[in-house]
């Protein structure tokens, strides 16, 4: 099969091509390089059946040259993390939702069919509004915040794109599956942009302090890329699944102050652990979820997807990604442009 994935350069996009190149498939990747990195791929540049574009979602042209000579679509490319969002509103709205309909726009007129990334964020604050409610599935309601509210930008657009993606399976036909991802986390992720365990890995290594935003009583679930991957691939090869909307994701809930604690720990680190008000971070009247745990039964029930690593999988694999990219970082950094200049050699 060829497989176009959008975001292919880009934290899950590089593990989904490894993943997707190691079952014999092509796979093209288009990536804006605005978060994702060519270092990510850089493994993949001599690769026979791979191949990247350098363009944006956004530009119909480019995608459409993309999707006419790809079997399938995984859509993953968007404004991704809490803070590019809180500083970036307009271009979250724009690249998520403008992004997803050219994707479905073409998959149509290709007869092509597609995946869409979506996420937890879309469920906002109901395990809040509904203190019975213990995990969240596919069927239950979302609570957002007012839309006055920027942090709730992003969960809006990704829901959008879910609503467009339910449309052109309805009215179309279109065989296209969305995919709820759950903090997922591993190697190649960048803390740049406000994702919680490279950033507290890397703030434990350099014995800064360990900056915990609100009180840090607020619990996550963390799910290892590869595992992410895994449900990824088990519903490309699922017919039944498309039209659907499935959770991907752990079980496994952790604090955020035992998170910090926890990375503290395994990193020898005497690092302090801190708390810094959400204003002072985002600005006023910022909004956090309390809890967000996914009910997992939906897709174990249709590829049998169950998680295999815990959170000390996770953070072991990630401290040694980190420690590996700061000994790469001490032999000299090379510009966008020369990254690119050299995978295109």
């Amino acid at each position: 099969m060829r497989y176009l994935i959008t975001g292919g350069a880009g934290f899950i996009g590089s593990h989904l091509a490894d993943a997707l190149l190691a079952d014999g498939h092509h796979v093209h990747a288009l990536d804006n390089l605005s978060t994702g990195t060519l270092r990510n791929i850089a493994h993949l540049k001599d690769h026979d059946r791979f191949s990247l574009t350098v363009g944006n979602a956004l530009d119909y042209h480019t995608m459409e040259q993309a999707v006419q000579t790809c079997d399938r679509i995984v859509h993953l490319a968007a404004a991704v993390g809490v803070k590019r969002v809180m500083e970036k509103p307009v271009e979250t709205i724009r690249t998520n939702i403008g992004g997803t309909e050219n994707v479905l726009q073409l998959a149509h007129y290709h007869d092509t069919p597609a995946v869409i990334a979506s996420t937890s964020e879309v469920y906002g604050k109901a395990m809040q509004k509904d203190a019975d409610l213990d995990a969240l599935s596919e069927t239950d309601d979302c609570t957002l915040g007012a839309p006055s509210k920027r942090r709730w930008a992003y969960a809006s657009s990704k829901a959008m794109d879910e609503f467009l993606a339910h449309a052109y399976h309805d009215e179309y036909d279109l065989p296209v599956t969305s995919i709820r991802f759950f903090n997922t986390v591993g190697p190649r992720q960048s803390g740049r942009y406000g994702m919680v365990i490279p950033t507290f890995v890397q703030q434990a290594r350099a014995g800064e302090d360990i900056r915990v935003f609100g009180d840090g009583t607020q619990t996550r679930c963390f799910t290892h890329v590869s595992d992410a991957v895994r449900a990824v691939t088990g519903l490309l090869d699922c017919a039944s699944a498309a039209g659907e909307v499935y959770n991907v994701g752990n079980t496994d809930e952790i604090s955020i102050n035992d998170l910090a604690e926890r990375i503290r720990t395994l990193t020898g680190s005497s690092s302090d652990i801190v708390h810094i008000p959400y204003e002072e971070v985002y600005g006023p009247g910022f909004e956090d979820m309390q809890r967000r745990t996914p009910d997992l039964t939906k897709i174990h029930e249709a590829v049998g997807y169950t998680p295999q690593h815990s959170t000390d999988d996770i953070l072991s694999d990630v401290i040694e990604h980190v420690e590996a990219e700061e000994e790469t970082s001490r032999s000299g950094d090379s510009s966008p442009a020369e990254e690119l200049e050299a995978f295109r050699s």
